[in-house]
Formats: C-alpha cells, sequence, structure tokens
C-alpha cells in the first residue's frame, strides 16, 4: 500500500498563494520533522517560508539543523521561566519578532496556554504520534503498543486548549506489526509525521490562497 493510501484527506493541488506562508516552528529534539519542511520548502513543494525555529532544551539537534538550513533558532529554555504563561509569553514576542503567521509545533513536548493560543488563534497546529483522539500525550507509540492495537499513525491537527485537542487536519494510518518495537514502530510512523505536515500545510496554502 502506497504512503499515500494511507492518508486522509488526499493532498490538494499546489496554489501559490499571493504571498508564502510565514512559518514559526517550536521543536524540542531531534528536528527531522522541521528538517523536512526545510527541504520541502527549499524545492519548491510548499510556499512557504521558515522564519525562525523555538526550542527549548539547549541540546536539541534541532538546533543544528536550523543552522545547517541557514534559518534563525531562538533558544528559550523552559527551566528558566517559573510559568507556562510567562514562557509562552516569550515565544509569542519572538514569532511576532520574526514576523509569524502561523506557529507550528513539530516535537514540542511544552504545553501551550492561552497566551500562545489567543495571539495566534486558530493558527497554532501541533503533530502528534497517533490517531487522535486515540492515545493522547506522553509516550504515544508505547501507549499504543500496549492497548495491543492493530493500526496507529500520526495526526495533526489545529491546537485548542485540552493537550492533543482541535480540528484535525490530516491524519496518516500505520500498521503496528506482530515484531514492533517503540523504535521500529516510532521510525514508521516519523516516515509518515514527515508527509503530513508538508500536506497540512499544503492545505493551509491553498485555503489562505482562496480567502485572500
Amino acid at each position: 500500500m502506497s504512503a499515500d493510501a494511507l492518508v486522509s484527506p488526499a493532498a490538494p493541488a499546489l496554489i501559490a498563494p499571493s504571498s508564502p506562508l510565514r512559518l514559526g516552528v517550536l521543536a524540542s529534539g531531534s528536528g527531522t520533522n522541521f528538517a523536512a519542511l526545510a527541504a520541502a520548502i527549499a524545492n519548491g513543494e510548499l510556499p512557504a517560508t521558515l522564519q525562525v525555529l523555538i526550542y527549548n532544551n539547549p541540546k536539541a539537534l534541532v538546533a543544528e539543523r536550523a543552522q545547517q538550513w541557514q534559518i534563525p533558532s531562538v533558544l528559550l529554555n523552559h527551566r528558566h521561566y517559573n510559568s507556562r504563561e510567562s514562557l509562552d509569553a516569550a515565544i509569542v514576542e519572538t514569532l511576532k519578532t520574526y514576523d509569524v503567521e502561523w506557529v507550528v509545533m513539530a516535537g514540542w513536548m511544552r504545553i501551550v496556554t492561552p497566551v500562545l493560543l489567543n495571539a495566534y488563534p486558530q493558527r497554532v497546529i501541533n503533530l502528534h504520534p497517533s490517531l487522535l483522539p486515540s492515545f493522547r500525550g506522553l509516550h504515544a507509540v508505547e501507549q499504543a503498543l500496549a492497548a495491543g492495537v492493530k493500526i496507529t499513525g500520526c495526526t495533526v491537527h489545529l491546537v485548542e486548549e485540552a493537550v492533543d485537542s482541535g480540528p484535525i487536519l490530516v491524519q496518516a494510518a500505520v500498521p503496528v506489526l506482530a515484531e514492533d518495537t517503540p523504535a521500529t514502530l516510532h521510525a514508521r510512523i516519523q516516515r509518515q509525521e514527515h508527509h503530513i505536515l508538508k500536506q497540512a500545510i499544503a492545505h493551509l496554502a491553498a485555503a489562505h490562497s482562496l480567502s485572500r
């Protein structure tokens, strides 16, 4: 079965908006999805620009990927803030400085607050490694294996205040194999994550073009 057959909805025709979507990415880890977005934009697959990367873990490899792609990056270490709201206020200030219009949470391991969501209403998207609403929160891959499901996957959705909630934009289904470990299943889900994150942004770009 092809990757496209596992994904819903289908990818839209590429429509170049009058101006590219200006994206800001929040990430905490290795940054494979960030790199996939950067490559897709560089290859002309997505009508978007990466304005800034914000990361919260000083050791996150995603910062090196941003440097490789010559994309500005800003460390906002959550340990230096006394509340989620104060961290989100610093995030919003940084996003505004870099003229971001859409926020992409790609492996962002922090719970966001209304401070961010009200600054970017219905313009924050998140990538989660399960078929939501199943297996919300941390360790979604391990949750799927423990539950014994035969199919799991990944989801891109608009972010609301409740964890891993909000309207679903794109999902991809991934079969769970009898011999799967968390590492092998996560690797197959991650390949689909790269695919649907690009697809979700393509849908947003198409809608953006039609609304202007």
